[in-house]
């Protein structure tokens, strides 16, 4: 007497559908257009208190002197020497803790999230925009503003870097920190401009 045993389903793992994931991110960068507002209020807010802290507490610290973070033309090595040495190593400590550690960790990627909001809720105001598929739609938004991301957090860590390590403060690295405060403000002035042009452009629309 002979025993059949059940056959073994064969098993098929699931495919990994890029599709999908895709069309699921898309989807959620496009819902963004959705919170622009709330998105911009916090923005203000946390710009706000990093205004306040440079202004009342950080330039207490430096003597007077602005932070690097603020100087859009960027600036020399002596002036970046100044600055640190104005500091000294407390006042290094408190900058690091209490803005690169905390506010500067958080506001490049919530502007550049408030920054894709918008211009996907200026841009939807425009009919040759609608018109264009949703994924590039998404994908335009992204490229517009991610460059600004990555250049402000190079930033950051470059500032840092010369905080936490004075002795890494020379010529050369705080040549590289002016030139990266200078391309942050340069690439951050491109979404800026993208949404300024949309607005406009739906103001005049028929």
């Amino acid at each position: 007497m002979t025993s059949r045993l059940p056959a073994k389903a064969r098993i098929i793992p699931a495919e990994f559908d890029q599709n999908a994931v895709g069309r699921s991110l898309t989807a959620m960068i496009l819902r963004l257009s959705r919170h622009a507002a709330a998105l911009c209020f916090a923005s203000a807010a946390v710009f706000t208190v990093m205004t306040v802290l440079e202004f009342f507490y950080f330039r207490s610290l430096s003597g007077g002197l602005p932070s690097l973070d603020m100087r859009f033309a960027g600036f020399t090595p002596d002036e970046g020497m100044a600055w640190l040495t104005a500091l000294g190593r407390r006042g290094g400590e408190i900058i690091l803790v209490w803005h690169y550690l905390t506010f500067d960790l958080l506001f490049p990627a919530l502007l550049s999230v408030t920054m894709v909001s918008l211009i996907l809720a200026t841009g939807r105001r425009l009919k040759n925009f609608r018109a264009m598929p949703a994924q590039l739609q998404a994908l335009l938004a992204v490229v517009l503003v991610l460059p600004y991301t990555l250049a402000d957090y190079a930033q950051n860590i470059a500032v840092a870097r010369l905080l936490s390590d004075f002795l890494s403060a020379n010529p050369d690295s705080l040549s590289f920190a002016s030139a990266l405060t200078v391309t942050k403000f340069a690439l951050l002035a491109i979404p800026v401009i993208v949404i300024a042009g949309f607005t406009l452009a739906g103001q005049k629309r028929p």
